[in-house]
């Protein structure tokens, strides 16, 4: 008799995200039904990113929706430049992802991002913003292993920290284009 097993629940998925359980990564890429889930991780992540923000930009309600956008916009660059870079410039024999899979792992790569809402304490904001971004790229390695069917973990590095330099090129950018003024 075949044995059937359960998907697991949201908050399943969320420790195991953050666990880097490469199990959870598959299980994301398959489940079209996540794309809702990776999705609010996201925006939670951004949201958490905003009330994180300096104290010295006054944290305004118009500072946290600033920060929180940028963090959402960066996200998306970087997830753009991962699935450009990953699956156009270096992919591997065995690479074959459509976007959707792609976003879904991605997606709950950014599960550590909910942490920085954490930020808001002013002693603590740039070491939660140094983790969670290091726990991101981790995250993120895990995540395009897995949606790109990498035998290569050095080649799924390469990919997320080219993506994430220049999203953190266009993200400050974008701040110093717009942002507020930090005293």
């Amino acid at each position: 008799m075949a044995t059937i097993t359960a998907p697991n629940t949201f908050l399943q998925r969320l420790i195991g995200a953050l666990a880097l359980d490469r199990a959870i990564y598959e299980e994301v890429e398959a489940d079209r039904g996540a794309t809702v889930q990776a999705f609010l991780i996201v925006l939670g992540s951004s949201v958490a990113a905003g009330i994180g923000t300096p104290a010295g930009a006054g944290r305004t309600v118009s500072t946290v929706l600033f920060f929180s956008m940028v963090a959402l916009l960066t996200w998306a660059a970087w997830a753009l430049l991962v699935f450009e870079i990953g699956t156009r410039l270096m992919p591997e024999r065995a690479t074959r992802s459509s976007v959707g899979e792609l976003l879904r792992t991605l997606g709950f790569a950014a599960t550590p991002g909910l942490l920085r809402v954490l930020g808001f304490m002013p002693d603590v904001m740039l070491p939660v913003l140094f983790m969670t971004t290091l726990w991101m790229l981790a995250a993120m390695v895990v995540a395009v292993r897995q949606a790109l069917d990498y035998q290569s973990t050095g080649k799924a590095i390469a990919v997320c920290v080219f993506g994430l330099a220049l999203s953190v090129t266009f993200a400050v950018v974008l701040g110093l284009l717009f942002g507020p003024t930090l005293s």
